[in-house]
């Protein structure tokens, strides 16, 4: 194609063997090494390791260790989680307003945010020597950290399109990167679960359980002669935890900025002419196949979260795995990390709207199990190792099924361009918000149980409460959500119809265009 071009300007002039050596030498100059696509990919790993960390422990950190009351705890989470939603739209536009500096466009705010992010990250884990003033304490840094953690995250994004020019290239280099991010996800539950889990966090019998009647009172006179050393043991826990996240945050930006090279050229291979945004918005939001699609995930991603939220209180009060919890999370990850490349054969073998029935589904049958049996071990990790599953399979398909969209979204409306950034950070928002909703709901529900801080054991109605937002929430959700998904219309004979469709329009010849969106998928 483009060396039979050159080739026939070549012969015209009778130079063809020069020419022809100097494409093939511009060629291999545009292909990645892997040292560079593996640097491209270790960037990803800090925005899945510190998510996973806040996830699973910041909830169980600010009850707990950080000992404050429920109710604030759940305004924390959930103006934190509603916050990092809408930073994403306003970093990107002022990403798109930024300047070429002689580092690039994308990578000074990478940089430049990452020691900020590293210092809030960490102060989010420190507990504070003030009497007052400690929810706005971490209410400021967590956003902070949301806010900063999103500069490195929307332009490490945006960098795939800058790293060269054949797609090809790039859909290696994202590759590369999925696997790294779920590693990270690994990587973030094993070192703050391992670490924080070798600390004997302390706690405090019921004051019923000494026949005091005065609950304020029995729990002050608890404080008092309680062993506070373990509970500093525990703290400091969090904080090693945390810097050892925090230093591989900065490892990960440093090796990210020494071997990948931001190309303004590629850039301006974009011939489209800039849209408006709001047009642009309502032409997405009015296109039936993106609002069921993500409206099905919507619920499906509730029902996780709420899982993902509560797991830890769960296994220390209802279970009583109190030193355990961690183990069992890791074991999650574990299996969702392991089984990636089997959903990934799955939905190519019996698509993906069958992937979706089948992968987010098996998780139902383990939920009501884990609420209904007795308190076991052994149960339990079997529940963790099939939840690790579906939570495979939820993160995979989305962003599988995204691109299908995008291509029928194409189909529709031929002379619009440019707005598939706006199907991927609208899903992007819309997660991101309902998961802060679903913690802060469930934070609150622990509150009008009568969540006990540091206790031992938790009231009757706290347990009900946490068997509820893991097996009956869920489950309720995500029949909600496969029940959306017969409504959506893109099933493997469309997806094909719509590839062909795509061809034709584009006078292509061979499939080779499908790169852009499904094949991308696929390598995810």
């Amino acid at each position: 194609m483009a060396g039979g071009g050159g080739s026939e300007r070549a012969g015209a002039g009778g130079l063809l063997p020069p020419l022809c050596r100097q494409h093939r030498r511009k060629e291999s100059r545009e292909r990645l090494s892997v040292c560079s696509k593996l640097c491209y990919a270790v960037g990803g790993a800090p925005y899945q390791i510190t998510g996973c960390a806040l996830g699973f422990f910041l909830q169980i950190y600010l009850l707990d260790v950080a000992q404050l009351d429920a109710f604030y705890a759940s305004i924390i989470l959930f103006v934190g989680r509603a916050w990092d939603a809408i930073t994403d739209p306003m970093v990107g536009f002022f990403i798109s307003k930024s300047s070429w500096t002689c580092f690039g466009r994308l990578m000074p705010w990478i940089i430049f945010s990452t020691p900020f992010a590293v210092i809030s990250y960490i102060l989010i884990w420190f507990v504070p020597d003030i009497s007052r003033g400690q929810v706005m304490w971490y209410l400021v840094f967590y956003c902070v950290f949301q806010t900063l953690v999103t500069c490195f995250h929307v332009p490490y994004s945006a960098l795939t399109m800058f790293i060269s020019r054949e797609q090809s290239e790039r859909d290696s280099a994202t590759a590369y990167r999925m696997t790294v991010e779920v590693l990270g996800t690994v990587l973030g539950t094993a070192i703050q679960g391992q670490i924080v889990g070798k600390a004997d966090t302390p706690c405090i019998e019921s004051p019923l359980f000494f026949g005091m009647t005065n609950s304020s009172v029995a729990l002050e006179e608890l404080n008092m002669t309680h062993d506070t050393g373990s509970l500093t043991d525990t703290r400091n826990a969090y904080m090693i935890a945390a810097g050892v996240i925090g230093g591989l945050y900065i490892l990960c930006a440093l090796i990210l900025w020494a071997g990948v090279r931001e190309k303004r050229e590629s850039s301006e291979l974009q011939s489209d002419e800039p849209v408006s945004f709001f047009q642009g918005l309502r032409l997405v939001m009015n296109h039936g196949a993106y609002i069921k699609l993500i409206a099905g995930f919507l619920f499906t991603s509730l029902g996780f979260m709420l899982l993902e939220g509560n797991f830890a209180l769960f296994c220390t009060y209802t279970l009583g795995f109190r030193n355990e919890f961690q183990n069992i999370l890791l074991a999650i990850m574990l299996s969702a990390t392991l089984t990636i490349p089997f959903w990934q054969w799955f939905l190519t073998r019996f698509g993906k709207k069958t992937a979706v029935y089948v992968g987010i589904s098996s998780a139902i049958p383990f939920l009501i199990m884990v609420a209904v049996l007795d308190s076991n071990l052994i149960v339990t990790y079997i529940v963790a190792v099939a939840a690790g599953i579906s939570v495979a399979a939820a993160f995979l398909l989305p962003w599988s099924m995204l691109p299908d969209v995008v291509d029928d979204f194409k189909l529709q409306h031929p002379g619009s361009h440019g707005h598939e950034a706006i199907f991927f950070s609208f899903y992007v928002f819309f997660t991101k918000f309902t998961s802060g909703v679903s913690l802060g709901i469930s934070t609150l529900s622990l509150d009008f149980a009568g969540y006990q801080t540091r206790g031992c054991s938790q009231p009757s109605e706290v347990n009900f409460t946490l068997k509820m937002l893991v097996s009956a929430a869920p489950v309720v959700l995500i029949l909600l959500g496969l029940l959306l998904f017969k409504l959506y219309p893109i099933d493997e004979e469309k997806r094909r119809k719509n590839k062909k469709a795509l061809q034709d329009l584009r006078g292509e010849s061979n499939s080779s265009s499908e790169s852009d969106n499904t094949e991308l998928a696929s390598i995810v």
